[in-house]
C-alpha cells in the first residue's frame, strides 16, 4: 500500500511556503539627541575677523601659517583668501572672507594619516545622520551653516547666510548684464 500512495503524488510536487526573513536591526551610530552643527574647528570659526583668524592660525600648532604671505586679495567683491599648509592631519586649509569675515573654511586632510570613514563616523556620532549623502559628499545643515565631508577627504564649513547672499548678488549682476546687453543690441 505505501507504493500505491506514492503513485498519486507526482515527484515534482512541492509545498510552497510564503514567508519573509526580517532584516536584522541596523545599529545606528547617531545619538538620540545630536549636537548642533558646528560653526567652528578648534579656534577657527565662521564669522571670524581677519585679525582673529591670523592670530588663531599662528597659535595653533596644527598649521604652518606664515602671516601675510598666505593672504590673497581677490579681485571679485570684497573677498580675501587665506591659504596655509597644515602639519600632520591637515594638509591644506583655505579660508574665504567676505567683508572681512570668514564665510567658508575648507580643510583638506592627509589621507595617509586619516581616512574618510573615521571622519564620517565621528560626525555621525556627534551630529546625527547627514541630510544628504552621495558618493561625492555627506552634508549636515542647520538654518545658517552647512558642513560637508567631500571626497577624497575635505571638510568644508559654509556660512549659508553669507553664501546665499553672494549667490543672489551674482544672479542680480548677471541679470543686469543681460539687460544691458539687450539694450545695447536694441540701439542698432
Amino acid at each position: 500500500m505505501p507504493l500505491f500512495a506514492f503513485l498519486f503524488f507526482p515527484l515534482h510536487a512541492q509545498e510552497v511556503f510564503d514567508f519573509t526573513i526580517p532584516d536584522p536591526p541596523r545599529p545606528t551610530l547617531a545619538p538620540e539627541e545630536p549636537e548642533d552643527i558646528p560653526r567652528q574647528f578648534r579656534e577657527l570659526f565662521l564669522g571670524q575677523t581677519m585679525d582673529a583668524l591670523q592670530s588663531a592660525l599662528t597659535r595653533d600648532g596644527l598649521f604652518r601659517f606664515r602671516g601675510e604671505r598666505d593672504v590673497s586679495f581677490l579681485p571679485v567683491r570684497d573677498e580675501t583668501l587665506v591659504e596655509t599648509t597644515g602639519l600632520s592631519f591637515v594638509r591644506r586649509a583655505y579660508f574665504q572672507l567676505n567683508d572681512g569675515a570668514v564665510y567658508i573654511m575648507s580643510f583638506t586632510l592627509d589621507t595617509r594619516l586619516m581616512d574618510h570613514y573615521s571622519v564620517f563616523t565621528s560626525f555621525v556620532r556627534k551630529y546625527g545622520e547627514p541630510v544628504s549623502l552621495s558618493p561625492q559628499e555627506a552634508v549636515w545643515e542647520s538654518d545658517d551653516t552647512r558642513v560637508s565631508i567631500e571626497r577624497p577627504l575635505t571638510v568644508k564649513y559654509i556660512d549659508k547666510t553669507v553664501f546665499n547672499r553672494l549667490i543672489e548678488e551674482a544672479g542680480d549682476l548677471e541679470r543686469r548684464d543681460i539687460f544691458a546687453r539687450e539694450e545695447f543690441l536694441a540701439d542698432f
